[in-house]
C-alpha cells in the first residue's frame, strides 16, 4: 500500500525528543526503513526558532527530494510584515515546493483569528490551500470553532489531540464545515477509524504519523487493519492527500 504522511517534521526540536532527524535524508531514510513512500514535512524551527527562517530551512531541506517530500510552511500575523504580502507569499511557496501550512500560536504569540491572519487565510481558502491544526501546539477546540465559523470553506487538518477520543469534538464540524479532515496519527480508538469511515466516508481521513515524535509503525498497523474495504485504506492511507495537494493553486 502507498502511504503518505501528512504529519512529519524535520530538525532537532527544542524540548528535545529520543531520536530526532536533523535533516531530510534522515527523514527519508526513515521513511524507507517504515515502508512510507511520501511525506508532506515541516521544520521544527518554523516552532522552535522563528517562521521566516524556519520556512527557509525547510525549504532548503526538501529542495532536492520533492519526489517524496512536499513542504507544509507556517504563517503568522503579518501587521509588522515579517512576512511577504498573500499573493507573493502562495509564489513562493508554489517555488519552494510547498503546498500547505501550519500554525504555531502559543509559540508565536498570537491569536488564530480572523482580525489577525484574514487576509493570508482568505487565500487559503480561496487557492485551497490546507491549513494544519494541531490541538497540542496551541491551538484549542474552542479556536478551531471559532476560525471556522469565520472561514467556512477552509481546507483544514485537525490533529496532535492526545490520545483520548475525540469525537464529539470533531464530529459536530464534520457535519457543518465540507472541508475539515483529521489527521489520524493520535486517533488510538478501538474501532474509531471504522465508526468514521462508516458515518462519514474515508475522504475526512489522512494518514499521519507525528514522526519522528511518534513512530512510524503504530499508525500504519491500525489503518491496514481497520475494518474498513482495502479501496477506503487507501484512500486514507494516501489518495486523500494526493487529492487535496492536487487542488491546490499557488
Amino acid at each position: 500500500m502507498d502511504f503518505f504522511d501528512c504529519n512529519c517534521f524535520i530538525g532537532r526540536p527544542a524540548r528535545g525528543i529520543l531520536k530526532p532527524c536533523p535533516t531530510a535524508a534522515d527523514l527519508l531514510a526513515e521513511m524507507d526503513r517504515a515502508g512510507i513512500g511520501r511525506a508532506l514535512v515541516w521544520h521544527v524551527a518554523q516552532r522552535d526558532h522563528a517562521v521566516v527562517p524556519g520556512n527557509a530551512l525547510l525549504a532548503s531541506e526538501i529542495s532536492a527530494h520533492r519526489d517524496r517530500l512536499a513542504g507544509c510552511w507556517s504563517i503568522m500575523p503579518n501587521q509588522a510584515a515579517e512576512l511577504p504580502k498573500p499573493d507573493r507569499f502562495c509564489a513562493l511557496m508554489a517555488e519552494a515546493g510547498v503546498s500547505a501550512l501550519r500554525v504555531f500560536p502559543n509559540a508565536h504569540k498570537f491569536l488564530l483569528r480572523n482580525v489577525s491572519l484574514g487576509p493570508i487565510l482568505q487565500q487559503a481558502v480561496e487557492r485551497r490551500i490546507p491549513l494544519f491544526l494541531s490541538v497540542n501546539d496551541g491551538t484549542d477546540w474552542p479556536c478551531i470553532y471559532d476560525l471556522l465559523e469565520d472561514f467556512p470553506e477552509l481546507t483544514c487538518i485537525i490533529g496532535n489531540f492526545g490520545s483520548w477520543g475525540v469525537d464529539r469534538l470533531f464530529r459536530p464540524l464534520f457535519e457543518r464545515y465540507p472541508n475539515v479532515h483529521i489527521d489520524i496519527a493520535d486517533y488510538h480508538l478501538d474501532g474509531g477509524i471504522q465508526a468514521v469511515v462508516e458515518t462519514y466516508g474515508p475522504q475526512r481521513l489522512l494518514f499521519g504519523t507525528g514522526f519522528p515524535l511518534r513512530g512510524h509503525g503504530g499508525m500504519m498497523l491500525a489503518l491496514l487493519h481497520a475494518k474498513i474495504g482495502d479501496e477506503a485504506k487507501r484512500m486514507i492511507a494516501a489518495v486523500n492527500l494526493e487529492t487535496m495537494m492536487k487542488r491546490v493553486q499557488l
